[in-house]
C-alpha cells in the first residue's frame, strides 16, 4: 500500500506542470462522484474524455426520458458543468431546478439539453453542443445513444428493473445485488467511447454508484473488451461511504469483486492495477456519521490485505470531506492521488515506452 505523499505530490506536480500536454485519461462512470472527480482531474490534465452511463430512469432525467424519449441528461450534464469554467450566474442557472408549477423538479440544465436535442435532432450533437456553449475542458460522451434499462437480480433470484428502482430498494445484506442486467442486452456503444479507451494512457473507473452508474458501462462489451486489452493503467477508485440499497456491509474488496465478476474475470490481472481507497472515514464528525449510519450507511472499508493479495496496487488518501450534511471525496485530493497513482501504475501495462511528457 502506498500513502499519498509531499514526493508523489512533488513528483506529479513536475511531471504535469503543464495540463494541456497531461495524459490522454478516461473516466467512466455516472452520478455525482465522478463530477466530483473530473472538477479535480481538469487542473492536472486538459485532454479528458467523460464516458457517462445512460441508464437513469429517476427523477427529472426520468421525467424527460419518457416523455420525449429521450436519452437520461441529468449525470451529463453534472460532467459537462464540472468540466466548465463559468461564471457563477450561469452555474446557478444550469443548476437551477423549479420549486413550482407544472415544471416542477425539473432542473433548467436537463431542459437546455432537452432544447438542444430537437434543435439539433440527435442527443451526442446536443451534447457536444452544451460542451461548446460552456467551453470545457476535454469532452463528454454517453456510453451510446441506444435506449437502454437495466435490471437487478437479488440473491433471492428476484428482478428488480429500472435504475431508480434499483436505488431505491430497502437495504438488506441477506437479499444483496448478485447481478446487474442490460436491455437491450446487444446495445451497441458509441464508436467514440472505445475509441477513446482504445487511446488512454490511464482509465479510471468510479467513483459512483457500483451497480448503477459504474457497471452498467462494463455491461456494454465493446467498452469492458476495450478495457481489457488496453495496456493503459486501470484504476478503480472506491466510493467513500456505502449505498444503502446497493453496497450495505461491502468494503472495498468487495466492490471489486462486483467489477470482477461483471467483466467475466476470476483475478484482477489484466484489468485493474490500482485501488483507490479513503482513509479518514472513521476520523469524520460522529454525528454526521450517527445520520448516516441510521441510513444504514458506513465509511467503506479499505480491506487493503484482500486488494493486495489479489495483486492490486492501493493508494491510500485521506480524501473524504464534509459538504454541509454530506460526506463526498475532496475533488484536488482524489485527482492527485488518481494522478499520481497513474505514475506509480503506469508502467505495469505498458508494452513500449510512453511519450515524452506522458506520465514518463
Amino acid at each position: 500500500m502506498k500513502h499519498f505523499t509531499d514526493t508523489l505530490q512533488q513528483r506529479l506536480a513536475n511531471q504535469l506542470a503543464r495540463p494541456e500536454y497531461g495524459p490522454e485519461t478516461v473516466v467512466i462512470g455516472g452520478g455525482t462522484g465522478l463530477s466530483t472527480m473530473l472538477r479535480g482531474l481538469k487542473r492536472y490534465t486538459h485532454n479528458l474524455t467523460a464516458i457517462v452511463t445512460v441508464a437513469d430512469n429517476g427523477g427529472s432525467s426520468g421525467m424527460l426520458r419518457e416523455d420525449l424519449r429521450m436519452l437520461p441528461p441529468g449525470d451529463i450534464r453534472n460532467c459537462i458543468l464540472a468540466l466548465a469554467e463559468t461564471e457563477p450566474l450561469m452555474n446557478e442557472l444550469i443548476r437551477y431546478r423549479f420549486a413550482d408549477g407544472r415544471l416542477k423538479g425539473q432542473n433548467f440544465g436537463n431542459l437546455f439539453l432537452a432544447a438542444l436535442t430537437s434543435v439539433t435532432g440527435n442527443f451526442y450533437e446536443a451534447v457536444c453542443a452544451f460542451s461548446q456553449v460552456l467551453a470545457i475542458t476535454g469532452r463528454v460522451l454517453p456510453v451510446s445513444l441506444q435506449d437502454i434499462q437495466i435490471s437487478a437480480r437479488l440473491a433471492d433470484g428476484t428482478v428488480i428493473r429500472g435504475e431508480s428502482s434499483i436505488g431505491e430498494r430497502v437495504p438488506d445484506q441477506s437479499n444483496e445485488i448478485r447481478e446487474i442486467r442490460m436491455e437491450p442486452d446487444d446495445a451497441e456503444p458509441m464508436e467514440e467511447a472505445v475509441q477513446a479507451i482504445d487511446d488512454a494512457h490511464v482509465i479510471v473507473l468510479g467513483p459512483g454508484s457500483l451497480y448503477t452508474s459504474v457497471i452498467p458501462n462494463l455491461l456494454f462489451p465493446g467498452i469492458r473488451n476495450a478495457i481489457l486489452r488496453s495496456n493503459a493503467p486501470c484504476i478503480y477508485v472506491c466510493n467513500v461511504m456505502t449505498q444503502p440499497a446497493e453496497t450495505c456491509g461491502y468494503d472495498a474488496w468487495r466492490h471489486v469483486e462486483a467489477l470482477l465478476r461483471h467483466v467475466g474475470r476470476s483475478e484482477t490481472a489484466g484489468f485493474l492495477d490500482c485501488c483507490i481507497v479513503n482513509s479518514n472515514g472513521p476520523d469524520l464528525s460522529a454525528p454526521l456519521l450517527a445520520r448516516y449510519a441510521t441510513e444504514q450507511s458506513d465509511p467503506v472499508g479499505m480491506a487493503i490485505q484482500k486488494l493486495e493479495q489479489a495483486g492490486l496496487e492501493v493508494v491510500a488518501a485521506p480524501m473524504a470531506v464534509e459538504d454541509g450534511d454530506k460526506i463526498r471525496h475532496d475533488s484536488d485530493l482524489l485527482a492527485r492521488t488518481v494522478m499520481a497513482a497513474a505514475v506509480e501504475c503506469g508502467r505495469a501495462r505498458r508494452e513500449e515506452p510512453v511519450p515524452d511528457g506522458v506520465l514518463a
